[in-house]
């Protein structure tokens, strides 16, 4: 016997007794030639549930073997390849097909058992043999390699660790390799037994660069998701050591240690989830205690003197993501109350701290902004009054021990964590504000001759004047005192400030037209200074972000939204500034975008409660006549032709505790209005915006994750989704898509789910299993009996789609489901187009179901009158689906055949089998020709 190649089925004699199943292997086998491997399992699956003689099924299976090998499917192939064994143990075809299916698995050992199998039942097939000459081949260097990956080990760190080979071409690839060693855990266990933490710390030691980036790096492959060894590197380099690390000067070393350290958080808090699992409980003990002695010294780290301002920054973004809870429906915030209580006077003293000029601790321009954050998710972070109260007091008494008996230095240091604290826990913001002098102090400051304590003092009443409603005290002394800053100020440091002040109190009305603060055109004026500072490149970023931040509030206005969009200076110089290493611009610029987009929400008022507020005398808020759609779509194209998508892009890929989950929800607003048009999202895909949308979708707020689904489900509807999410980012569209689904979601967002789910089940089976994993069927069920007739023929014509996946036909088939009856129905409705999509499912199932054939008589009474109304459609593809399932239903049994040729349905044949040569045609000829095969019908005297 001679093997057809590695992925080619073969045919076999037909067995006069199942001339379907031969025939649908043969449709599978052609299928197989052309390169349509989702075709042609399909065919091979519908064959196997027509009741194949074992061998049949041995061959389907391993047709269905090499299927999946050519689709790069190797699990499913082993498993196919199996099956056709377990049905006949001698298949040298599907032993074949197995191994190398367990080839491409790694599991080379079970690989050679079956080739070694393979060689035996055909000792003189060269192909056999030339495979297990292969991989022996391969099993050999395997163990090569494991065997001298010691001696590889100890060479790497000698290179490493010599003085002589400093610089050198020799050391740069011994780093290089360890660090690809330890990515793979083998190799990482095999460096950590060879002493390799030990190692390492003497290349941490050297305090060259290089040296202890590649030995960070490398200790990141030893602790990923490794519990023991995460414990064993604390202990032998020392918690305080790998802390420090984070303080250095040179900023890609600082970057290192902190992955490295988010590593080991991450392997302390999740466990093990791969590997070597036996080995932990005997050397951990708690691995809560490791968590608070890191978290200790990152706490200790930030008041420290001689640490860099990156590596406090480093420091403030690792508290962010690993002290307060992922969820609000776990308990225990114990580790929030710990940090409060131990390191609350720390963050404040980082967040109170400025840069220039400099003080004892550095910092850079996104310290105070992260230390905001921090402290706005440790006081979420709380669950009580009482949590809350206690939060208030360390915050009010670490400002008042600075405030009072300090000087003028302690009044600075005071007023600047009160800024930090309205950045933030605006709630302690507030109760700050309103302790005995501070606001005096404010307003005293502002008049100072020396520019830092004006820039503290404008700040503080800046971050003031957004709690205007809750201040009055600010509205009635802040605005003269901020246009005298901004009229009679020397630094333009100082007046931009005094600017965004005006701006914010100008703005206090929101989108409301008949609510100015200012008179006629003055919004106009600050709009125009901001983009003129905006666009000087002389100014630098950290001052320009306050023109940002103007802005920001002053798009409130339509007509400065309309002045906006039309300056492509401005908006060039804006999109350039959110991409620079200014972080704390993204909310401003993403606020801003929002405005212009008029992506906010907005509920059209009732015009009866209009009338009705209008006649108890009550304010009525006023939309801008420039607010309207036509204004909005113009402003979104001028956005788009100045490249806001990229610009965007960029901001989402922000690794910065600034990209808060409200920031990631405001991108997602804007975004979904970028989309809204179909002709623009061309241009957003062609930006990135598909790839932007995921990470969207999948963190932030509930409101950011629906809007960002949404724009993808857009995408998805009128796009090519291979196109617009390449590779494996497919597969991460399904779980927003399905997120959609849900009764809280909108009409609209439900309908375009379904529609975007339809594409992607059209696409391949692996898209349907997604699809079936994240548990969408049951809700696609539910729409389908939905009243709104959209989304009910929508959720239709995804089944009919999902139906091509065997666990969907098994639902279907289920005893006692009405599914099919549904179908049934729903193909006798009056909307065609709901009619098109059940037809299609009806005769797709039928097709790969054929015991479903005897039961469509059962589901209803009116069965034969949908059928008949189905072929008599002046709509052919209506007439093609009906004609499809009539066929399968006439082959499956020569019962419903019978039923079928007694009833008006075989005149209704007769004619379309006269009719034009088209696929309607040929289905009418097979049905009468199946039942003068079973007798039910003679032919007329010409044969036809």
């Amino acid at each position: 016997m001679t093997v057809s190649g590695p992925g080619t089925p073969e045919p076999r004699p037909a067995d006069p007794g199942a001339s379907s199943v031969e025939q649908l292997r043969k449709d599978g086998n052609e299928l197989f030639k052309c390169g349509d491997y989702e075709g042609a399992l399909t065919a091979y699956t519908q064959a196997l549930g027509l009741g194949a003689t074992p061998q049949d099924q041995a061959i389907l299976h391993r047709n269905r073997a090499a299927c999946h090998l050519k689709l790069e499917d190797y699990d499913k192939a082993e498993t196919e390849a199996s099956k056709a064994i377990e049905k006949d143990g001698g298949d040298v075809k599907a032993l074949y097909r197995r191994s190398q299916a367990l080839e491409k698995l790694g599991r080379l050992d079970q690989a050679v058992l079956d080739l070694q199998r393979c060689v035996s039942l055909e000792p003189k097939n060269k192909v056999f043999q030339e495979a297990l000459r292969n991989i022996a081949g391969q099993i050999q260097e395997k163990v090569s390699y494991m065997s001298s990956t010691d001696a590889k080990v100890e060479q790497m760190f000698q290179i490493l660790l010599d003085p002589q080979e400093k610089g050198t071409e020799k050391k740069q690839k011994a780093s290089q390799n360890l660090v690809v060693l330890a990515r793979e855990d083998a190799g990482a266990e095999k460096i950590f037994r060879s002493n390799g933490v030990q190692l390492l710390q003497r290349l941490l030691d050297t305090g060259e660069p290089d040296l202890m980036l590649a030995a960070l790096r490398t200790l990141v492959g030893i602790c990923s998701e490794h519990q023991s060894r995460t414990v064993a590197t604390l202990s032998v380099l020392g918690t305080r050591r790998v802390v420090s690390i984070l303080g250095v000067e040179n900023q890609a070393v600082s970057l290192a240690a902190c992955h490295l350290l988010q590593v080991m958080f991450d392997a302390l808090k999740e466990g093990v989830k791969k590997g070597f699992r036996g080995k932990e409980g005997a050397i951990i003990v708690d691995p809560a205690r490791e968590l608070k002695v890191l978290i200790s010294n990152l706490l200790e780290l930030l008041t420290e003197v001689g640490v860099s301002g990156q590596g406090r920054d480093s420091a403030l973004t690792l508290l962010i993501k690993v002290v307060p809870r992922k969820s609000p429906k776990d308990p225990n915030n114990s580790l929030t109350l710990w940090v409060i209580d131990q390191g609350l006077k720390k963050i404040l003293e980082v967040g109170g701290s400025v840069q220039y000029p400099p003080g004892e601790l550095t910092v850079t321009a996104n310290s105070r902004m992260s230390a905001s954050i921090l402290l706005s998710k440790l006081f979420d972070d709380l669950k009580c009054d009482a949590e809350r109260e206690n939060f208030h007091r360390l915050c009010e008494n670490y400002i008042k021990s600075w405030f009072e008996g300090q000087g003028l230095a302690g009044k600075l240091r005071a007023l600047q964590t009160v800024s930090c604290l309205l950045q933030g826990p605006c709630d302690a913001g507030n109760r700050a504000l309103e302790l005995s002098g501070v606001m005096e102090s404010v307003i005293a400051l502002c008049a100072s001759e020396q520019e830092e304590e004006q820039l503290v003092a404008v700040e503080a009443l800046i971050h003031a004047a957004g709690k205007a409603r809750r201040a009055s005290f600010i509205t009635a002394n802040g605005v003269s005192l901020l246009k005298d800053l901004y009229r009679r100020g020397e630094k333009d440091s100082i007046r931009i400030r005094a600017l965004v002040g005006l701006c914010k109190l100008g703005s206090a009305g929101g989108t409301d037209f008949s609510m100015k603060q200012f008179a006629e055109g003055s919004t106009l004026k600050l709009a125009k200074q901001c983009r003129k500072w905006l666009c000087n490149d002389q100014i630098d970023a950290g001052t320009r972000r306050w023109a940002v931040e103007g802005l920001a509030y002053l798009t409130f206005d339509a007509d400065v939204k309309e002045e906006f969009v039309e300056d492509e200076a401005a908006l060039k110089a804006l999109f350039q500034l959110s991409k620079s290493e200014e972080r704390s611009v993204l909310f401003a610029v993403a606020s801003a975008l929002v405005n212009c987009t008029n992506s906010y929400d907005y509920e059209e008022p009732d015009p009866k409660m209009v009338e009705l507020a209008k006649y108890a005398k009550q304010h009525v808020p006023e939309q801008h006549p420039k607010d309207k759609p036509s204004f909005v779509r113009a402003r979104v194209k001028k956005l788009l032709a100045a490249g806001v998508v990229s610009a965007m892009t960029c901001m989402v890929k922000t690794e910065s505790p600034v990209l808060t989950s409200s920031c990631r929800e405001l991108l997602s607003r804007v975004f979904l209005a970028l989309v809204e048009e179909f002709e623009d999202r061309g241009t957003v895909v062609a930006q990135g915006g598909g790839k932007a949308l995921l990470p969207l979708a999948l963190e932030g707020t509930d409101v950011g994750q629906t809007k960002a689904a949404q724009a993808l489900a857009k995408l998805t509807i009128t796009s090519n989704p291979e196109m617009t999410f390449p590779g494996e980012r497919i597969y991460e569209v399904v779980r927003p898509l399905v997120s959609l689904l849900h009764l809280n979601c909108s009409g609209l967002q439900n309908f375009e789910a379904l529609m975007a789910l339809t594409n992607l089940a059209g696409i391949s089976e692996r898209l349907r299993q997604k699809i079936l994993k994240e548990r969408a069927v049951p809700m696609i069920e539910g729409y389908m009996f939905e009243e709104h007739e959209m989304i009910r023929r929508a959720a239709t014509e995804c089944m009919c789609n999902l139906a091509m996946s065997t666990e969907v036909q098994d639902l279907f088939e289920a005893t006692g489901s009405d599914r099919l009856k549904l179908l049934v129905l729903y193909s006798g409705e009056d909307d065609e187009l709901l009619r098109r999509a059940a037809a299609g499912g009806l005769a797709m199932l039928t097709s790969m179901r054929p015991s479903l054939c005897s039961r469509i008589p059962q589901v209803t009474t009116h069965w034969l009158e949908i059928l008949q109304a189905l072929l008599l459609s002046p709509n052919q593809e209506l007439q093609h689906r009906g004609a499809v399932v009539v066929l399968n239903m006439v082959e499956a049994s020569s019962e419903i055949a019978s039923t079928l040729m007694e009833s008006e349905m075989l005149e209704i044949l007769s004619v379309l089998a006269k009719g034009k040569e088209s696929p309607v045609m040929r289905a009418a000829a097979a049905c009468l020709g199946k039942a003068v095969e079973y007798g039910l019908i003679r032919p007329s005297q010409d044969g036809k």
